[in-house]
């Protein structure tokens, strides 16, 4: 018997930009031809989900909104047209909710890149609801051995890390810097980068976030707060003091992005993640071109990325640090994050 699908079901709405989100009542959707309805368990805060609710980056969100884009849940109802996936099958509600499929772009893996792109909890509603509609072709797979509470901020922290780490092209021995690495994103990137066979130096402030990289078994801490010299204490910390091989930058504010182009070492990769509002990136021309360093942009990851930063989950080599609150509970969530008091990551519970 297919599973009953009420009318209604209980969300957290954005009514205006700069919030508050408001808990109450929403009709639930029906998928179309080539859409999955995924019953939502669970779905990690991501720090996207709070600029959504400010409406402070260069993309207009639609209002209302549903936010959220690390829902973990089962399919309950599918279109016609998506044929390679059933309902019972643990999913996935990603960023990306859904692509042309037929751009230039598309065509070659960069999904993410598609000019008519869906992002749930932005353009189109997202997790933070009881039920959740996305397109069938990008929902991600979840193997039923995984537990969605935990998995869930994979679908977009864990992803978007694995795929930062590719780019940089840091091999097996090398040294990555994580800046921001005792919060939601890093906690993740550490544990990536051990699985990658790569050595790790966090960046971020505070004991508590100190404990957590050793506890994820960082090579070197240094904590820009206390530090004298930051660009100095992070090439100390590698073996022969030239400075990381990458960087892997997810801080939310501007300052570490203007810095990790002077201790990267020479030929060196500054992968970009984090998007602080009106943040700019600058570093210095004379010694980022006689010293080669790379600087890109990685953001979020394609379909196969998906798959490969879930299946590092399923083999039991990434544990998430998370507290999970109820649904109801998502503003409170905001609060901290606006105030920096977040270590790991937040899930919401939407039973609750």
């Amino acid at each position: 018997m297919p599973p009953q699908i009420p009318t209604e079901q209980k969300a957290m709405v954005i009514e205006k930009t700069g919030g508050p989100v408001i808990y109450k009542t929403i009709p639930v959707a029906k998928p179309g031809p080539d859409e999955v309805l995924v019953k939502i368990k669970y779905s990690g805060v991501c720090h996207t989900d709070l600029h959504a609710v400010n409406g402070d980056w260069p993309l207009p969100t639609k209002l209302p909104l549903v936010g959220g884009h690390e829902g973990a849940g089962i399919v309950v109802a599918k279109g016609d047209l998506a044929t390679d996936i059933e309902i019972g099958d643990y999913a996935g509600v990603k960023w990306i909710n859904g692509s042309c499929l037929a751009c230039d772009f598309c065509q070659q893996s960069d999904e993410p890149l598609c000019s008519k792109a869906l992002l749930s909890g932005y353009t189109v509603d997202g997790s933070f609801q009881q039920y959740c509609i996305a397109k069938a072709a990008h929902v991600a797979r979840i193997p039923k051995s995984c537990d969605l509470e935990s998995i869930s901020p994979v679908l977009c922290a864990g992803i978007t890390v694995y795929k930062g780490l590719k780019e940089s092209g840091a091999r097996p021995g090398q040294t990555v810097a994580i800046v921001g690495a005792g919060g939601g994103l890093g906690s993740l990137a550490q544990q990536y980068a051990k699985a990658m066979g790569l050595r790790t130096i966090g960046i971020d402030t505070g004991e508590d976030k100190r404990q957590l990289c050793k506890d994820f078994g960082a090579d070197a801490f240094v904590d820009f707060k206390t530090s004298q010299n930051v660009v100095k204490d992070v090439q100390a910390a590698t073996a022969d003091g030239l400075g990381p091989h990458a960087v892997i930058l997810v801080a939310v504010n501007e300052k570490p992005f203007q810095q990790a182009a002077e201790y990267v070492r020479p030929r060196g990769t500054v992968i970009c993640i984090g998007l602080p509002a009106g943040a700019y990136l600058r570093a210095p021309v004379f010694e980022s071109v006689i010293r080669m360093v790379t600087i890109k942009g990685s953001y979020v990851g394609n379909r196969k990325d998906s798959a490969e930063a879930i299946d590092f989950f399923a083999r039991g080599l990434i544990k998430v640090p998370f507290k999970t609150v109820g649904l109801s509970e998502l503003q409170k969530v905001y609060d901290l994050m606006h105030d920096g008091k977040i270590t790991g990551r937040y899930v919401v519970d939407t039973s609750r």
